[in-house]
């Protein structure tokens, strides 16, 4: 098997003649020097057409900073960086709460869930920690000295009105039902979230080095049973978003400039309590985003934990969308929010701003054929970049979530055209998302469909 250096030089090398071929066949770069046809756009379409048309193309500017970063991210750093090895013994780390937040809809995905996590940390020889289910629904889990379960009272109102998940997140924190240290770790995971061995080693090695209070990994989703392909091979393109820009602002800036994500969270107890999660109803929609951002303001700082941990992804269209128009509605809310100020919100607003515009953005691939316009050579090149980085993250997400050696070189490229073809059916699906999250009622929680439902024949 290939070291894990070999490997991410020979993904540098394509990523970047990737880039070139696109560039090519894009006719950003022209090789046999041939003239193009010149269009005078503000004759064939009039003032305000051309300027339409002009102010389409630039849209897509609004996705630099993100695109560089995800270009930096996946080339500075080993992108196979192999198995994680403990810096520390496990006995010397400090105690660690794993700590889950659910509805209580799906107690029995819950139950397992809790059972192979404890298993996982015993595994790898974690002693000090202990998995907390916190549930607005009693769960009634097997009773055991590592687990505790918290189910928050229905009259339960936080200070500034949080709803959904900020709401539980909250009444863990408060004074008489935190059994916590100041000095303890919280690792937070959604329900379906599954440890593995690489994951749990990371964040002993985190919460050992702790230097830094906050921190997040990679999650993939095409382990196990993969119960919807389409979803799956379209979130290839978050599993190389884990290894860009959210690994590159971690590891070189150490803040979250482009927020993260809710689950595979790290937190030192005293710091989470500081932040808090009372962030009234701006601030619980994208809980996550939210309490990163304001933990930025405060000053704490953030690191990429190594190790990935296994999610799924949405189980079918419907909660697919639902899920995409929750994360704008959210981020917009955080965005507007006056308590964050614009210099530490200032990437995340332009990240928004990228995805807010998209519908605009997309027309542009109709636009350039039927309305072409002549643009300065750079605009061209970068438009280019782009377009070549966003499409091979969908490739390096299937590299990344689907081994070569696990399912062999033919299906391998089965995978990565499936992914490719997804493309267009993950455009539109973020376009319907955009435009009803932007005109619909924004202080919604959307809970997409976590557990597999096996049929009862009778």
């Amino acid at each position: 098997m290939l070291r894990g250096r070999v490997k991410h030089l020979m993904h540098c090398t394509f990523f970047i003649s990737f880039i070139f071929l696109f560039l090519v066949f894009a006719g950003a770069i022209n090789l046999d020097e041939k003239e193009k046809e010149y269009i005078d756009p503000w004759e064939r379409y009039g003032i305000y057409g051309a300027l339409i048309l002009y102010a389409l193309r630039l849209f897509t500017l609004l996705t630099i900073p993100q695109v560089l970063c995800n270009f930096a991210g996946l080339t500075l750093f080993n992108a196979f960086p192999g198995k994680v090895k403990l810096k520390g013994s496990p006995l010397l780390a400090p105690f660690i709460c794993i700590r889950v937040v659910t509805r209580g809809d799906f107690p029995k995905l819950v139950r397992d869930n809790v059972t192979r996590n404890m298993n996982m940390c015993s595994t790898v020889g974690v002693e000090n920690f202990m998995i907390e289910v916190v549930t607005d629904k009693a769960i009634n889990l097997p009773k055991h000295r590592r687990v505790r379960e918290v189910v928050v009272p229905p009259e339960y109102k936080t200070k500034t009105g949080a709803l959904f998940k900020s709401r539980a997140l909250q009444y863990c924190l408060e004074d008489n039902v935190n059994i916590l240290a100041d000095n303890d770790w919280i690792v937070h995971l959604d329900e379906e979230t599954l440890l593995t061995e690489n994951c749990v080693r990371g964040i002993l090695n985190f919460v050992l080095d702790g230097q830094h209070q906050f921190g997040q990994g990679l999650i993939t989703y095409a382990n196990e049973n993969i119960v919807n392909w389409l979803t799956t091979l379209a979130d290839s393109f978050r599993v190389s978003d884990d290894m860009g820009k959210l690994r590159l602002q971690f590891y070189l800036f150490h803040k979250p400039l482009f927020s993260w994500k809710g689950s595979y969270v790290v937190t030192q107890v005293s710091a989470e309590k500081k932040v808090s999660f009372d962030n009234g109803l701006d601030g619980s929609v994208a809980e996550d985003c939210y309490f990163a951002m304001k933990a930025y303001t405060e000053g704490y700082t953030f690191n990429f934990v190594e190790g990935e941990m296994w999610e799924k992804s949405p189980f079918s269209l419907w909660d697919f969308m639902q899920q995409r128009k929750r994360w704008i509605q959210g981020i917009l809310l955080v965005v507007h929010s006056k308590q964050i100020p614009v210099m530490n919100k200032i990437f995340l607003a332009i990240s928004c701003y990228s995805w807010v515009t998209l519908p605009f953005s997309t027309s542009n691939v109709f636009l350039a054929a039927v309305c072409p316009i002549p643009c300065p050579h750079y605009l061209d090149l970068v438009c280019g970049f782009i377009g070549a980085v966003n499409i091979y993250m969908y490739v390096f997400g299937v590299i990344k979530s689907f081994p070569i050696h696990r399912f062999g070189p033919i299906k391998f490229l089965l995978l990565i055209g499936g992914a490719l073809a997804t493309i267009p059916f993950n455009i539109i699906i973020e376009n319907v998302a955009v435009i009803w999250g932007v005109l619909g009622k924004k202080h919604k929680f959307y809970i997409v469909n976590k557990e597999i439902r096996i049929p009862v024949t009778v």
